[in-house]
């Protein structure tokens, strides 16, 4: 199982990036799957979530901010961020929900003022 994340930067706040998670290994439109994010010093949390069917779930924090999406035909998971804030600046990683147990590498969001 691999999964590589894909499109993190620098943005400044109030701007916007589109997050790409590609999966292999396993048969991805079966799975439900998951966005997580893990800032310096804090603990991993939950941002958003997929089922294989299509429905979406985001923690509060994100809320009306961000959309999960997928496509299966490309094996891919993305997450849109608008209107970002300093506080959305972490590490963001992908996983196969809800057992967790394989983890992309993770890629970096910066937002500055």
């Amino acid at each position: 199982v691999q999964l590589q994340a894909s499109g993190g930067g620098l943005v400044q706040a109030g701007g916007s990036l589109r997050l790409s998670c590609t999966a292999s290994g396993f048969v991805f439109r079966n799975n439900n799957m998951g966005w997580y994010r893990q800032a310096p010093g804090k603990q991993r949390e939950m941002v958003a979530g997929i089922s294989s069917r299509g429905s979406d779930n985001y923690a509060d924090s994100v809320k009306g901010r961000f959309t999960i999406s997928r496509d299966n035909a490309r094996r891919t998971v993305y997450l849109q961020m608008n209107s970002l804030k300093l506080e959305d600046t972490a590490v963001y990683y992908c996983t196969i929900e809800p057992n967790r147990i394989y983890w992309g590498q993770g890629t970096l969001v910066t937002v500055s003022s």
